[in-house]
């Protein structure tokens, strides 16, 4: 029965979400709770996706920022805030996407952004890695304060 919950978490959450209420005022808790497993599956895997394409966008744009220093920009900061933003707020939501899960997908996600970034760049980036300090916490402007 899990796969069919599975299937309409799938399709619609919303759908899914109406009828495990449904199935709540029918007494059938054991329907329920396959439900709501299947919904928090789901949710888990869309902020696990979501986290890897945030972090693959901020290596991405310190790649460029440190290939191509003559073409800094204020949206290059702002991209790099932002995904750093989301990523927090990911983790905010989902605590088990912790430094150490970011670790698991750091290689995954650093070989992306250089390709990423060859094919924006039109050369091969020269950046052979990236540390936790340059992604998380180096402060990138275009500005002297």
């Amino acid at each position: 029965m899990t796969v069919a919950w599975d299937e309409l978490v799938f399709q619609s959450p919303y759908l899914a979400v109406v009828k495990a209420r449904q199935l709540l005022q029918e007494g059938k808790m054991t329907e329920v709770d396959h439900i709501l497993e299947s919904l928090a599956e789901s949710m888990g895997r869309s902020e696990k996706r979501a986290v890897i394409s945030q972090l693959t966008r901020l290596m991405l744009h310190i790649i460029k920022w440190k290939c191509q220093p003559e073409k800094r920009s204020a949206s290059w900061v702002i991209s790099i805030r932002s995904a750093r933003r989301e990523i927090a707020d990911s983790q905010e939501e989902m605590p088990s996407l912790n430094r150490e899960f970011l670790e698991s997908i750091w290689d995954k996600c650093f070989e992306a952004a250089k390709q990423d970034a060859r094919d924006e760049m039109g050369k091969k980036p020269e950046v052979i890695a990236l540390s936790w300090h340059e992604v998380f916490e180096e402060t990138y402007t275009v500005w002297d304060d």
